[in-house]
């Protein structure tokens, strides 16, 4: 009765605010067909770690140099055109609904990608900003996604201790890496082995994700990869 009554009221709530396209604007779907075909995809060659563009074999210079701690980032499609607006409004504009489409076409990627993960963990969000937002769009994803796909999702093992400014303030990935240096905390009750899928929106130098995947490391996991929505190049 309850599922009746929900998809009514959401019936309802389409007819007085249909469902409108983030990248053509046509009323049809939160991201229509025609625009979710074009999305930029992240094109090889890249790095085998952390996915930048890369001409060479395996890794680039940056991660043979200071290799991160996640095993390997992907992403599959690059942040710009409409995969940056659906970003923007996911993250900004309290557009939640995105998720969804954006957990699909994640879910399909992680399939042809073929990543062993036992867990999914979001980048969390610190408290505060979480509550402001009204949502954590990291997590989001990872719910969506780990419906899917059919993989555990923890939300809360992984916390934000610092209320670091955001990383689009940050000019340099030096800043960037300082910038959330022992940020986080892992608070679960052991991962002991377990391969773990780190969810996030977008990745632009992977500090972030380097700095979550540390700790994980250290709570015991056997692997992190990290897996992002878009990746900036």
């Amino acid at each position: 009765m309850v599922s009746v009554l929900k998809k009514a009221g959401q019936a309802a709530l389409d007819m007085l605010f249909p469902p409108r396209c983030v990248g053509c604007g046509s009323f049809e779907a939160f991201l229509c067909r025609r625009c979710g075909e074009g999305l930029p995809p992240t094109t090889p060659p890249r790095c085998a770690v952390c996915w930048r563009p890369y001409k060479g074999s395996g890794l680039c210079p940056k991660c043979r140099r200071q290799r991160p701690a996640f095993t390997g980032l992907r992403s599959p499609y690059v942040f710009r055109d409409t995969v940056r607006e659906l970003v923007h409004a996911l993250k900004y504009d309290h557009q939640a609904a995105l998720a969804t489409p954006a957990a699909s076409l994640l879910s399909r990627y992680l399939e042809e990608e073929n990543i062993g993960a036992d867990i999914l963990i979001p980048v969390p969000l610190y408290p505060r900003r979480e509550r402001a937002r009204g949502y954590n769009q990291s997590a989001l994803l990872a719910r969506g996604l780990g419906r899917l796909v059919g993989l555990p999702v923890e939300e809360r093992a992984l916390m934000r201790e610092r209320n670091t400014p955001s990383q689009a303030e940050r000019a340099s990935a030096e800043e960037r890496r300082l910038n959330v240096e022992g940020a986080f905390r892992y608070r679960g009750e052991g991962l002991s082995g377990q391969r773990v899928l780190l969810i996030d929106d977008v990745a632009t130098t992977g500090a972030t994700l380097d700095a979550c995947a540390r700790v994980l490391r250290e709570g015991g996991a056997a692997s992190v990869w990290a897996l992002t929505f878009a990746r900036e190049d």
